[in-house]
């Protein structure tokens, strides 16, 4: 299999994902009262690191053995997984530990949802630029 049709099937998985969590389940978590947001986060963490991680695994392999042909595609798409990785751990790792905690408030929920636009918007570039250099 080419490497950049496999290329295709995480990015695709990965940007259908984040706009799963964009626009349904972090909007969802204001809804929960406390303890069941806590209850339901728990599992929802489990859950979804057995489709997360793979996935970016999976996308960052694939980066690192395009780097490989050195087009400018590539290098852009290097960039931008990177910036989706040190966003996840900067941010989202710490947000989720408030959460598992017991230590956010509105305003935890409400960054959750906000930065998160950052992370839909750079794996749905680097999606389109997937497609791009498999048309190319």
């Amino acid at each position: 299999m080419d490497l950049s049709f496999l290329r295709l099937f995480f990015d695709f998985g990965l940007v259908v994902l984040i706009w799963l969590v964009q626009l349904i389940i972090y909007p969802s978590f204001k809804y929960l009262e406390k303890p069941k947001l806590l209850e339901w986060h728990t599992r929802y963490s489990q859950r979804i690191s057995v489709v997360v991680i793979p996935l970016m695994m999976g996308q960052l392999l694939i980066t690192i053995l395009q780097l490989l042909n050195g087009s400018i595609i590539s290098y852009t798409i290097a960039v931008l997984v990177l910036a989706v990785w040190l966003i996840t751990f900067i941010y989202f790792v710490p947000l989720h530990g408030r959460i598992s905690k017991n230590t956010m408030n509105n305003q935890t929920l409400i960054q959750l949802v906000s930065v998160n636009w950052w992370r839909t918007l750079i794996w749905t570039a680097i999606f389109l630029l997937a497609v791009l250099e498999v048309t190319y």
